[in-house]
């Protein structure tokens, strides 16, 4: 038994390392251009809604104090809990999620979709002016929404599978099939949970703080 739940935990762990060389490949993407093009990714940044960000960065961390609830309950054997801590981890989820619709409807009816609503240009012909005059390619800006959308749309995808998991063990966890002593399932979802809050926690700065609002951004 206890060779299966390290074979269990080690499983785990190796499928959050592979997650963090997905999103570490998007990083390195989003720091080489940023780099390459620091005036146009500082403009496109301040379009972004840093209080929305700010909002869903403090949802998103007291989630991970309710999961770590949940797994303390699951350990403690204390199925009420349990079930109530899962619940509002996923209320909290369900919130983080609605936020960043609002925040992307935003993004659609300003016309900075890539691909699908994309009219920054001819919106914004001062911005775009300003970035030839600093050498920096006006459709760098789009490559920033570009990857923008690509990092918050995989975390986004992330979250519904994390919030699918969490529904479905407060269903197990009132059927009460983690505190009989298996409570390694919601550690491991605990684990999983803690790894997509920590993503949030380095995109929030990447996207909003560094380019935004040490620049001068902040907000639609």
């Amino acid at each position: 038994m206890k060779q299966q739940r390290e074979c269990h935990t080690l499983g785990m762990w190796l499928f959050l390392v592979t997650e963090l060389m997905m999103f570490g490949g998007l990083f390195f993407v989003y720091s080489l251009y940023r780099g390459m093009f620091p005036v146009a990714f500082e403009e496109g940044s301040k379009h972004l809604n840093i209080w929305l960000g700010t909002i869903n960065t403090f949802v998103l961390l007291f989630s991970s104090l309710t999961m770590a609830m949940a797994v303390h309950s699951a350990g403690s054997k204390d199925r009420k809990w349990l079930v109530r801590w899962l619940l509002i981890t996923f209320v909290l989820g369900a919130a983080f999620l609605g936020i960043k619709a609002v925040e992307w409807g935003v993004d659609w009816q300003e016309g900075l979709i890539p691909g699908l609503n994309w009219h920054y240009y001819a919106d914004h012909p001062e911005q775009a002016a300003h970035l030839l005059e600093a050498n920096s390619g006006v459709h760098q800006v789009l490559m920033f929404f570009t990857i923008y959308f690509c990092m918050t749309g995989l975390h986004a995808i992330h979250m519904i599978i994390g919030l699918g998991l969490v529904g479905t063990f407060a269903v197990m966890g009132w059927q009460g099939k983690f505190t009989n002593g298996n409570e390694q399932p919601v550690e491991i979802l605990g684990l999983y949970w803690h790894l997509v809050d920590i993503i949030w926690i380095f995109l929030f700065p990447l996207l909003y703080l560094i380019a935004g609002l040490m620049h001068g951004g902040g907000g639609h």
